[in-house]
């Protein structure tokens, strides 16, 4: 089913202990989204045998996550580096840490596709700034982010990179969707 909106877009902090055990922090509001455009990209092999394609393997590799949003709000600035000013700093050297990002998409039938994306490594957020004219342009930052796999497999044995739940299928409880923000 389409989707007709976007909104309740999270984030939460990562950290990792010395075994490369993944904690997230309770996910906090990192703005108010406006599109978000997510792309994926795959490891792929074909084994040739007998004069055809005998196995093909195609495997999640990375991913981008470009998101538009009103505003990078002061909790998600903070952060980053910001000085004792209250100056956010972008240095040559800041490559950020990555963060779980999640949000909902609105269907047409008013029930939500929600999503967490385990573990996202923003960059430098775009800046499109114009004059004012005959008419108002609202200017608004873009960012963009590569999606990677978390580092502890799971109890499958596999490396998750995204987590997805549609309202109101047959599987899926109040509880799952009521929690949906409070943990990652």
């Amino acid at each position: 089913m389409a989707t007709i909106g976007l909104d309740r877009l999270y984030y939460a902090k990562i950290t990792e202990d010395a075994s490369g055990e993944e904690t997230y922090a309770s996910p906090v509001q990192l703005a108010k989204a406006m599109t978000a455009e997510l792309s994926v990209e795959l490891a792929e092999a074909t084994l040739y045998a007998d004069d055809g394609a005998a196995e093909i393997v195609k495997e999640f590799k990375s991913g981008t996550l470009s998101l538009g949003v009103d505003d990078i709000g002061a909790t998600a600035a903070s952060d980053l580096t910001i000085d004792k000013n209250g100056v956010v700093v972008s240095a040559s050297e800041d490559g950020g840490e990555p963060v779980a990002v999640g949000f909902r998409a609105k269907k047409s039938n008013g029930k939500y596709k929600y999503f967490w994306l385990y573990r996202v490594k923003f960059g430098i957020p775009a800046t499109n700034l114009a004059t004012k004219g005959d008419s108002i342009t609202f200017s608004t930052p873009t960012i963009e982010g590569t999606i990677l796999r978390r580092n502890k497999p799971d109890a499958k044995g596999a490396h998750p990179w995204k987590a997805e739940v549609t309202e109101g299928d047959a599987t899926v409880t109040a509880a799952t969707i009521s929690n949906w923000y409070k943990t990652v």
